[in-house]
């Protein structure tokens, strides 16, 4: 028995002809989607959040989420740097600019002053800064009344983030109690919180550095040029290459040599290392990052590869 298909009506035909055009989705659009859905749930629940914005990578790739997350109108938040003091000046020419660009509303939160007014100790001249931003920090959440705090930080970086939440909630001390952290299935957030209490939201926990740099690619997201290979003054100290700069210089028995570097991360200048590198494109920068088997901050932050407290216990005293 022969079956003879009728053949298509000029209707299946135009249907056909809709599926085929329709842009695909692909885990970028997916990622982005739920960093958006984030921040506007965290906007919505809170009464003043603040954004924290350092300059890097990531806080650029947020900044560019809370973008399509409100545009046209203003962000809904006013965007913060907790400054050590001690930051590459290419960092903050950058921060300052792009800032400027938006139109929104920068404040500092500086470890400097923190030192100056004695609530915290100066670790000297060389000495990393990096934990002094906790205190820096809390002080402004309680000084602007901030009830949620969005940043950049990724699961994928360290062990300890790995444990939080997308919203994280801290007390009334700043601090972070891994066990007391409120479920999230299916994606559903609470973002109440408690007179003196806040919380940190992190609308990218689920991007890998991957993502991040194919993010950068796709957006076309300007970033600080010492992100990208250039010739640089380093000192090479406990196996990282420190950026000679006024914090850090040769100790005896070190000397400083020019070499072709970039920075995965950013952070205090006495504590970032860069390593060697001839990717001046974000192409290569994305072939580099696929072949890598080191995460950015075990590479480069001297802070946690020597720091005499873990990346968990920073953040239990309330450390971002």
């Amino acid at each position: 028995m022969t079956t003879t298909l009728d053949p298509p009506t000029a209707t299946t035909v135009e249907s056909r002809s809709r599926i085929a055009a329709r842009p695909t989705v692909d885990h970028l659009d997916l990622l982005e989607a739920h960093a958006i859905f984030i921040m506007r749930e965290v906007a919505a629940e809170c009464e003043r959040p603040v954004l924290l914005f350092s300059g890097g990578k990531d806080s650029a790739v947020l900044l560019r989420v809370a973008e399509k997350a409100f545009r046209p109108g203003r962000l809904p938040f006013p965007v913060m740097h907790v400054d050590t003091g001690h930051n590459f000046p290419e960092v903050i020419d950058f921060r300052d600019r792009r800032v400027a660009e938006l139109g929104e509303r920068l404040l500092i939160a500086s470890v400097q002053e923190s030192i100056d007014t004695g609530r915290v100790a100066d670790p000297g001249h060389g000495g990393m800064r990096n934990r002094l931003q906790t205190t820096a920090l809390l002080d402004a959440i309680t000084a602007h009344g901030f009830d949620a705090c969005i940043g950049g930080a990724r699961r994928d970086e360290d062990k300890a983030r790995a444990k939080e939440r997308v919203l994280s909630f801290r007390d009334a001390f700043g601090q972070w109690d891994p066990k007391r952290q409120r479920p999230e299935l299916w994606q559903l957030y609470s973002g109440q919180v408690r007179p003196g209490e806040h919380l940190r939201a992190f609308p990218l926990s689920d991007w890998t550095e991957l993502d991040i740099w194919q993010y950068i690619e796709r957006e076309a997201i300007e970033l600080p040029s010492i992100y990208y290979a250039h010739r640089r003054s380093v000192i090479e100290r406990d196996g990282m290459l420190l950026a000679e700069s006024a914090w850090v210089a040769p100790r005896p028995g070190e000397t400083a040599y020019e070499e072709t570097v970039r920075f995965r991360t950013v952070g205090d200048a006495t504590c970032t290392g860069a390593v060697r590198s001839e990717a001046t494109t974000v192409e290569r920068i994305i072939h580099e990052v696929a072949i890598s088997r080191v995460s950015e901050r075990g590479a480069t932050r001297a802070d946690d590869r020597f720091s005499e407290t873990s990346m968990e216990d920073r953040k239990r005293e309330g450390y971002f």
